[in-house]
């Protein structure tokens, strides 16, 4: 067990790599229960890093394009590993994902839809809205330390469920009332205000409040710059080795400008751009049907890492399914455009964080840089509970026109949020457990 009166001793790259591989298996929920679960197992359990220095890097993350929560296992292995760190947490995060939806995709296409899958599926859905309100609420208590960052969450969750405002836009004004409260109120936005008991509950942390930067991660340009062209080099050689062996206008030149044109798109998570991947892989390019395109949303919802991973399906699926002479159909064609989406889709997030973390390092204690981010923090908390609130509707609403309630999956809903908030279960056992009872009743006669 260990000592809390002290320190962790360094971390091997061994030991890191293990924890990453195994996140990436258990990682479900979204982005909200990945950065919970990673808060749970290293500042409250492991104590790699300090509670303060978790939500600064966080809030970065939050402000970026792309899968957050994959972003912060960057940051994270990064901090503690430098550069080769970070590639390999973000790569173990998302590989577990990919190598899931990949055999999914392949049953999916083979077999079709059974009724017991459709049946562990009823069950799993409102275990997953479950999850995103139990997330909400956890990182809520962390970061809505008083009036003006509850307000904000309010108001968040209003603007983007009932006015549909972009994303984006909430990002701004957010970080538009973080500068405000940071030179009027800089006692209510200052993001250690609220933790400093409890990182103290915690005991201190390999990387705590007061551990000077590592060498690696103080601010150079010439490292900055080199990372930038690093990342974009080696994405325009993969893209130009593809057009140029099967052509610009085929499906997987096609495929990699278009997921990296989405990658710049996701702020707010993978809901923010599904209408764009959608309108571009069903209506543009034909890549999957509308039906297809639904059936790939509910197994990324039920698999773990990053939502966004519904990308590997849509490559899948056109690959599976590709005409293109030079391009091999079925199971190869199908590997091939589900790697090269999610590369394309990922490889952005690499460039941000490695190229952006020095910078980010650099503004700790910075008020007028901090409270922006605190407040993007408060917002995203709003966020997150209308994510929730976005599922529920799909999940316990029959019928849109003329509301019917789906009251088992209420009731199962229910259940998952007692297991998740009062008996503290883990993730995957709640997983597990609702997607039993969904078995089960698929055996039942219907009434």
């Amino acid at each position: 067990m260990l000592d809390r009166t002290i320190a962790p001793a360094p971390i091997s790259m061994t030991a890191a790599l293990c924890y990453w591989l195994k996140l990436g298996f258990i990682s479900f929920g979204g982005p909200a229960g990945q950065i919970a679960l990673m808060h749970d197992e290293l500042v409250v359990k492991r104590r790699w890093i300090s509670e303060r220095r978790f939500l600064h890097a966080l809030n970065y993350c939050m402000l970026l394009p792309g899968p957050e929560a994959t972003q912060l296992a960057i940051y994270i292995g990064w901090l503690l590993h430098r550069t080769r760190g970070g590639v390999m947490a973000g790569l173990l995060f998302v590989s577990p994902s990919l190598l899931i939806i990949i055999v999914l995709a392949c049953v999916y296409l083979v077999f079709g839809t059974l009724p017991a899958i459709a049946g562990i599926l009823y069950g799993i859905k409102p275990a997953v809205v479950a999850i995103v309100l139990a997330a909400a609420w956890r990182i809520g208590l962390r970061t809505l330390k008083n009036r003006w960052l509850v307000s904000i969450a309010i108001a968040a969750c209003i603007a983007i469920a009932a006015f549909n405002v972009p994303f984006p836009v909430i990002v701004l004004v957010a970080a538009g009332a973080g500068v405000a409260g940071g030179r009027w109120l800089p006692g209510s936005f200052d993001i250690g205000g609220g933790h400093a008991k409890a990182s103290l509950s915690y005991g201190p942390a390999l990387i705590d409040d007061d551990t000077p930067t590592p060498v690696h991660a103080r601010l150079s340009w010439g490292y900055t710059a080199q990372v930038c062209l690093a990342g974009m080099g080696l994405g325009l050689l993969v893209w130009a080795i593809l057009a140029w062996q099967y052509g610009s206008n085929t499906l997987l030149a096609q495929v990699g400008w278009f997921f990296t044109k989405a990658a710049l798109m996701t702020f707010g998570g993978a809901y923010a751009v599904l209408p764009y991947v959608y309108q571009g892989a069903v209506e543009t390019f034909a890549w999957v049907t509308p039906a297809q395109m639904m059936d790939g949303l509910a197994l990324g919802e039920t698999t773990p890492g990053p939502l966004i991973m519904i990308v590997a399906f849509v490559g899948f699926v056109g690959g599976w399914g590709s005409s293109v002479s030079s391009l091999p159909t079925g199971l190869i064609g199908g590997i091939a455009g589900a790697c090269v989406a999610t590369f394309f889709t990922f490889l952005p997030s690499f460039i941000f964080i490695l190229a952006g973390g020095p910078i980010v390092e650099s503004t700790r204690g910075d008020i007028k840089l901090t409270a922006p981010l605190t407040a993007i923090s408060a917002a995203v908390v709003g966020v997150i509970v209308s994510l929730a609130l976005f599922f529920a509707e799909h999940v316990f609403l029959t019928s849109a026109a003329l509301p019917d309630w789906d009251w088992t999956s209420v009731a199962i809903a229910g259940l998952a949020s007692f297991a998740l908030l009062r008996l503290k279960a883990g993730t995957v056992k709640v997983l597990l457990g609702c997607a039993g009872i969904g078995l089960m009743l698929s055996f039942l006669p219907k009434a």
